[in-house]
């Protein structure tokens, strides 16, 4: 699994979005009522939504860096 290629549904998520879809992910998770299998996919979701996350991070920041110019 490339981590690079997140998923369209993911890329159009809001900060607060991706946000609130990780802690539903996380208590998910943490309930232990999900087979292997599905655990896995959640996982992976998981670091999708993470590294969307990092990107609108550092878009926001070159953002921010080119108003101090």
């Amino acid at each position: 699994m490339k981590i690079e290629n997140i998923p369209a549904d993911i890329k159009s998520k809001s900060l607060k979005e991706a946000r609130e879809e990780i802690d539903r992910i996380l208590l998910r998770l943490e309930s232990q009522k999900l087979d292997l299998n599905n655990a896995e996919n959640e996982y992976k979701r998981l670091i999708h939504l993470n590294k969307h996350i990092e990107n609108l991070f550092k878009k926001r920041s070159k953002e921010i860096s080119k108003l101090k110019d």
